[in-house]
């Protein structure tokens, strides 16, 4: 099981309370995760991913393991204390302003 941490106003919009439990099939990558998600949650679609292009929203940002994963490949396999269900696969909102 995959342990995924939405943002609050993502929670809301799919009615759950902190952490996302996913079963995800190998091979685990950002791309496996957010394609459980929307599978589980359909009124996800399109928030986290572009509908067509599958490409990240601007504003959301991916990290696990205390690393910044946002910008590695879709298909890049996520860190194996994610896969074990050791650590989570955060999806976080940005904030921007001056």
């Amino acid at each position: 099981m995959v342990r995924t941490l939405l943002p609050f106003h993502l929670c809301t919009l799919a009615r759950v309370d902190g952490e996302v439990l996913l079963d995800v099939a190998p091979p685990i990558t950002q791309r496996s995760v957010l394609d459980a998600l929307e599978a589980r949650f359909p009124m996800l679609r399109g928030t986290i991913r572009d509908h067509d292009t599958l490409r990240r929203r601007p504003f959301l940002r991916f990290f696990a393991c205390g690393k910044d994963l946002t910008h590695d490949a879709p298909d890049a396999p996520l860190p194996e204390a994610v896969a074990h269900g050791r650590e989570a696969f955060l999806v976080v909102g940005a904030i921007a302003g001056g």
